[in-house]
């Protein structure tokens, strides 16, 4: 087991001022592998402190000069990708190798693509008799998830960085050990004192106390929507700017005018962007809408392809599906599963008993559901675990309208043998972005969504212009 008794603040390793620990848990064994500080507003009082007083050397520095820090951060985090790749594998349960192309692919990208656009971006431009300038915000607080927990982390920081800002991060205590390492890269890399500060501890809080924080100037949360609700509550009592990327029920819309090889296609890719990273996606496809005279066709074509998903310890090659991150997160999502079947679903595959030979570790079963009705909570709720809900549909317009029935707008897709007409469907879905034809996710694209899926964008320019504040100089 590691012991994590310090905090990052300053530049420096030092003690939380709060007495008590936290417990890291391997999601595969359920052994206690690390333990974090517990900390506190005090501690948060600290690091903001120490991001003001940073604030305006670093702001000033050239652009060039912040963009060389960002890529030394980028080959630390190159040099340690297998070992935070295993951190992570451990931590949430994701396959270790899928955790070494995403879990660490995704944040050695953000910050390569930070440096890059320092090179490229003009944060002057001249418009009339005004020059319009984006200049940093000051002190950025961020507050950050478990399942893709070092990507989130560098979303927020590498852009944070470029533009000037310094930052104040609360990782999340169910998978912080990833966080450690990355202070650990920061300092090797003699990012000034400051300018990166890590705070541990709970959200009630810790992230209470950032959000809250008057020397805060913006905070960027990616959680749930009600965590994100009360961070915007909070952050209002001081006027400042906030980011939220929260939940989503994301549709995933097959038309009716594919021929059998399409649509045997999209509806395995489909169960493919449901059950990434075993359903911890937040932008996870987890609502199929299929034609009803193809409803029995995707039934059969899904669960073959659910079958190949072989669910097993995140080190173990054959393993698509590792363990849920928590007891909690299991139990919770178990606790939908049954409640589809109360609720009338029809269960095709998967169910809410413990899979065959994983009585250890937070395991679940790969589940899919067909004959989901709107009724249903498992079409409402977030369910964040490999489970997937089939719905027919009788025509198109009904189609839109059902994957637009949710409070949630993060993200869709949408597949058809006429792609020209698959976009103007996806521009008639209110997500944040939209696959068509299972487009590839791109890092440099904005992410985020509608609806109470979040405020803001995140990622490449517009990643970048959400730590910025404008100002219009009249000449």
């Amino acid at each position: 087991m590691t012991t994590y008794d310090k905090i990052y603040i300053n530049g420096a390793w030092v003690p939380s001022q709060g007495k008590g620990v936290l417990e890291v848990t391997n999601s595969a064994t359920e052994e206690i592998i690390a333990t974090i500080p517990d900390g506190t507003a005090g501690d948060v009082d600290k690091a903001v402190a120490a991001a003001r007083a940073a604030f305006p050397a670093w702001s000033n520095l050239p652009k060039e000069t912040r963009a060389e820090y960002l890529m030394k951060i980028y080959a630390g985090l190159e040099e340690r990708t297998q070992e935070i790749a295993e951190a992570i594998a451990r931590e949430v349960g994701m396959p270790v190798g899928m955790s070494t192309m995403i879990q660490v692919g995704l944040p050695k990208g953000n910050f390569a693509i930070a440096a890059g656009l320092l090179s490229t971006y003009e944060f002057e431009q001249q418009i009339g008799n005004s020059l319009v300038v984006r200049e940093p915000l000051g002190v950025v607080g961020c507050i950050t998830p478990w399942n893709y927990p070092l990507h989130q982390i560098a979303l927020k920081i590498a852009p944070a960085m470029a533009a000037g800002n310094t930052v104040v991060v609360k990782p999340s205590e169910v998978a912080p050990i990833n966080a450690f390492m990355l202070a650990e890269i920061i300092h090797a890399a003699g990012v000034p004192a400051g300018v990166f500060n890590l705070v541990t501890g709970v959200g009630p809080v810790v992230g209470e106390a950032i959000a809250a924080h008057p020397g805060v100037d913006m905070v960027s949360f990616t959680g749930s929507t009600r965590a994100g609700k009360r961070v915007a509550v909070v952050a209002a009592e001081n006027v400042k700017k906030v980011s939220l990327e929260l939940g989503g029920k994301s549709p995933n819309l097959i038309l009716d005018d594919l021929d059998e090889a399409g649509f045997a296609k999209a509806v395995g890719a489909g169960v493919g962007k449901c059950f990434a990273n075993s359903g911890q996606t937040c932008s996870a496809l987890t609502r199929m809408l299929v034609p009803r005279n193809r409803l029995a066709a995707a039934e059969q074509i899904a669960a073959a392809a659910a079958a190949k998903f072989t669910t097993g310890d995140p080190f173990d090659a054959a393993s698509r599906l590792g363990p849920l991150v928590s007891a909690v997160q299991r139990d919770r999502v178990r606790g939908f599963i049954q409640t589809g079947i109360d609720e009338g679903a029809t269960l095709v595959m998967g169910g809410a008993a413990v899979p065959e030979g994983l009585d250890i570790g937070f395991y679940v079963q790969p589940t899919i559901f067909s004959g989901v009705t709107r009724e249903m909570t498992i079409f409402t709720e977030e369910i964040f675990g490999p489970v997937l809900s089939i719905i027919a549909y009788d025509s198109e317009e009904e189609a839109i309208e059902i994957a637009n029935d949710t409070v949630y707008g993060l993200a869709a897709g949408v597949w058809g043998s006429d792609v020209e007409h698959a976009k103007k469907v996806a521009r008639r879905l209110q997500a944040g972005q939209v696959e068509v034809n299972g487009g590839s996710f791109n890092i440099a694209a904005p992410f985020g969504g509608y609806k109470q899926s979040g405020l803001g964008r995140e990622g490449g320019t517009f990643g970048l212009e959400e730590f910025c504040e404008v100002k219009a100089m009249q000449l």
